[in-house]
């Protein structure tokens, strides 16, 4: 429930009135902008990071250690208890960061909307998944946009981070903001900055990866850019929101396009009998003008399977198809398809038939290192696996439970116990917990989407490659 007016706090009430602002050095009261870029240079600008995932947990911790005071909102009333608790639920902010910012009383978690209204700062960091339609569901943004703009005050700074289709913040945010009569870049000011997280990456924390930033208008951009240039070594002011939102789809349509020509490029060097990782390695011993993408069995996550198809949505608007997004993900949807083959043949060869073959996939999750299913390759997999009637276990230690289908499945370690139970192995995804040395002394076959057996001597294992 989002409060009225009245339910406001005194401080609250007091920061409304622009007419008791200090002056400036020709004796004028100091205009919205002005004040605002005072509070964030002196660690005065109360922040409050809508979303505590993946995205919005490090960056609020983030400017919790550069000195601010932080409110991290989230609905999860489960979420909330336990990051004021100090518990993480992410590998990316360790617990003690947590339990040490709240002991100093710079970061709380909360789900009452009274902080957006209290706050000076509004980032709003929440999922912006696809339809089953693959049409953007933007219903999380609309959401918190709606309750802002119920509370928005002048001098308030609200940013967008979620990855959306070019335009969001224009034609969406800014009429809903603009609705109570303030004018964006006098009394308020609105930008857009996308995220750049990369879960489970050790090299680039939050101040490592530079920000870009796109205002509605000058004022607006260079607040916001001030504001990250407290938790990060390097921002970028683009001329417009549209421009800061075309360079985030932009980032990960590159991805989703050379990732699928890795994939198409390893079926064309399976049918040539060539190992397909040899070829690239040896291609990216070139100094310019190649940079190494690798084959796996589909794509997943929260960026690469879903910011491309948002661009093409919109794009379908003006009558344009993006043909290479399209071809990229017809390629990549085929993957799991793909390494169904790949199984069904090896098996074949060995005089297995299907049903009944005891299966050890290793890793569930869409990446090494993180414990995220969502748009996992390996969930469409072992769907395929079972639906054949196939013995199925998995071994994720970031993953301990996963539901396929209405069939839920606990993880079991591996060793070399699981793997005697096992007629193969399905490597997915290339945890560095796993032991691929025991995994090739053990089993007889193995399905390698990752290159994880590369370089490693097979013994009498058959091993399969993409």
């Amino acid at each position: 429930m989002v409060p009225s007016s009245s339910a406001l706090t005194q401080p609250v009430l007091n920061s409304l009135n622009l007419q008791n602002a200090p002056e400036n050095s020709q004796g004028f009261p100091l205009s919205a902008a002005e004040l605002l870029s005072q509070l964030i240079a002196s660690n005065g600008a109360r922040i409050t990071v809508v979303g505590q995932g993946y995205v919005g947990l490090p960056l609020a911790v983030a400017f919790g250690q550069a000195g601010f005071h932080v409110t991290g909102f989230d609905t999860n009333l489960e979420r909330v208890s336990s990051l004021n608790r100090g518990k993480s639920p992410t590998p990316d902010v360790p617990d003690e960061d947590l339990e040490r910012l709240s002991s100093e009383g710079l970061y709380r978690a909360s789900s009452d909307f009274l902080a957006l209204a209290e706050s000076d700062v509004i980032l709003i960091c929440v999922p912006t998944p696809l339809r089953k339609s693959k049409d953007p569901d933007i219903s999380y943004v609309l959401s918190v946009a709606e309750s802002i703009g119920k509370i928005l005050r002048p001098g308030q700074l609200v940013i967008l981070e979620s990855t959306t289709y070019p335009g969001t913040t224009e034609e969406l945010l800014l009429p809903l903001f603009e609705a109570n009569g303030l004018k964006a870049g006098t009394d308020f000011f609105l930008a857009f900055s996308p995220e750049r997280i990369d879960p489970g990456n050790t090299q680039f924390q939050v101040e490592d990866i530079p920000k870009v930033t796109g205002g509605i208008t000058p004022h607006c951009t260079a607040l916001a850019a001030q504001l990250y240039r407290r938790i990060v070594t390097k921002v970028l002011e683009v001329s417009n929101p549209k421009v800061a939102e075309l360079a985030k789809l932009y980032e990960n349509v590159f991805r989703n396009v050379n990732i699928a020509l890795a994939n198409e490029f390893a079926i064309m060097c399976r049918q040539l009998g060539v190992e397909t990782r040899e070829v690239i390695n040896a291609a990216a011993t070139k100094p310019f003008g190649f940079m190494a993408f690798y084959p796996g069995p589909g794509i997943g996550g929260h960026c690469i399977p879903v910011d491309p198809a948002y661009l093409a949505w919109k794009m379908r608007f003006s009558n344009y198809n993006a043909r290479f997004i399209s071809l990229a993900e017809e390629v990549n949807q085929g993957m799991p398809g793909y390494v169904m083959q790949l199984l069904t043949d090896a098996l074949n060869k060995m005089q297995k038939c299907l049903q009944g073959t005891r299966v050890l996939v290793l890793g569930v999750a869409y990446k090494k290192g993180v414990g995220d299913t969502r748009e996992s390759p390996s969930l469409h997999i072992i769907g395929d696996l079972l639906a054949k009637g196939m013995l199925v276990s998995y071994a994720d230690p970031h993953v301990p439970a996963v539901t396929v289908d209405d069939h839920a499945m606990q993880a079991v370690e591996l060793n070399a116990a699981a793997l005697a139970k096992a007629d193969c192995v399905l490597i997915l995804t290339d945890h560095d917990d796993f032991d691929y040395q025991l995994v090739i002394d053990n089993v007889p076959l193995i399905i390698d989407t990752r290159g994880a057996t590369w370089g490693k001597s097979t013994g009498k294992a058959t091993i399969v490659r993409l």
